[in-house]
C-alpha cells in the first residue's frame, strides 16, 4: 500500500475519471494508494478544497499559501492559526521561498514564509517547504526560525546532497516525486541512496510532474508507485521496502492514524 504525501487533488483535470471526484478516489484506492495529503496552495482555493475532500477519511489537508502565489494574497498568523485548528489539517504549507520565478524583492516572500513557520512551531504541526533557487536562504530561515522544533518535510526534492544533509540535522524528512524518475536526475538518485529510512517520503505532487513512463501527461497519486519503483533501484531494495517506510514515515511525522 502506498501513501501519496504530497498532491493537489483540487487541482487535477476530472475529464479521465468521468468529470466525478469520487471516481479518481476510487481508482486511487484500487491502485493501492491508502491515504492521501492535499496541499494547499492559497487561500482563494482553499474553501473549495477543504469542501471536495472534507468527507475523505483517507485523505488529510494541509494549509499555506505557495511561495509562488501572488504577493497580495492576503495571509495573517491570526488566520492561519484559526484555520489549522480544523481537525482535518495536519500541516502548514506548502510553503517557502522560490527565486527561480521570484526575481524581484524577495523580502515578502520572505515574511510570508516566517509567518508560516511561526504557527507551524506555535501549533506543533510540521511544515511542508518548497524551494527553489534559495537554499542558503530556505536554511537560515530555518533555523532562524526554530524549525526543528515542528519538523517537516522538504517536498519534491530538487536540491543537492549538502542541502539534504542540512534538512536531515534540522530533522526534516525528505520527498521524492516524479522528477527522480528523469532521466537527467542522475543526481537526486544518488541523494536518495543516503536518505535514512526513516527520513524518506514519496509523492506525486500531482497534477504535475508525471513520472516516466507517463511523463507529459496530467500525474495523479496512483502514479506514486512509479516514484517508488525509482528509489527502489536507487537504494538495491524492494519497491514494497519503499512503499513500507514511506508509508510509515508519513503517519509519524503527520501524526496521521492508518485507516
Amino acid at each position: 500500500m502506498y501513501v501519496d504525501s504530497h498532491c493537489h487533488l483540487d487541482c487535477i483535470e476530472l475529464a479521465e475519471f468521468d468529470h466525478n471526484f469520487d471516481t479518481l478516489i476510487q481508482r486511487c484506492r484500487a491502485a493501492n494508494v491508502e491515504h492521501m495529503l492535499c496541499v494547499s496552495v492559497d487561500m482563494e482555493r482553499y474553501s473549495k478544497m477543504l469542501e471536495l475532500v472534507e468527507s475523505y477519511a483517507d485523505i488529510s489537508i494541509s494549509v499555506g499559501v505557495h511561495p509562488m502565489a501572488d504577493e497580495s494574497q492576503s495571509l495573517n498568523i491570526a488566520q492561519l492559526t484559526e484555520l489549522s485548528q480544523n481537525p482535518k489539517v495536519v500541516a502548514i504549507g506548502e510553503t517557502g521561498l522560490d527565486y527561480f520565478y521570484h526575481k524581484g524583492d524577495r523580502q515578502w516572500q520572505q515574511a510570508r514564509f516566517r509567518m508560516h513557520l511561526q504557527v507551524a512551531v506555535a501549533r506543533n504541526k510540521p511544515v511542508i517547504i518548497h524551494t527553489r533557487d534559495a537554499a542558503e536562504d530556505t536554511l537560515t530561515l530555518l533555523k532562524q526560525e526554530h524549525a526543528e522544533r515542528c519538523g517537516g518535510v522538504i517536498h519534491c526534492f530538487t536540491e543537492t546532497e549538502a542541502f539534504a544533509r542540512a534538512a536531515l540535522d534540522l530533522g526534516f524528512m525528505i520527498s521524492f516525486s516524479g522528477i527522480t524518475t528523469f532521466k537527467n536526475a542522475d543526481n537526486l538518485r544518488q541523494v536518495a541512496k543516503f536518505i535514512p529510512e526513516d527520513r524518506l517520503l514519496i509523492e506525486t505532487d500531482s497534477p504535475y510532474l508525471a513520472p516516466i513512463p507517463h511523463r507529459g501527461k496530467q500525474n495523479w497519486p496512483a502514479l506514486v508507485s512509479h516514484v517508488a519503483e525509482c528509489i527502489a533501484n536507487a537504494r538495491n531494495t524492494s519497491v514494497e521496502r519503499i512503499a513500507e517506510i514511506s508509508r510509515n514515515n508519513f503517519y509519524r511525522l503527520f501524526r496521521v492514524t492508518a485507516q
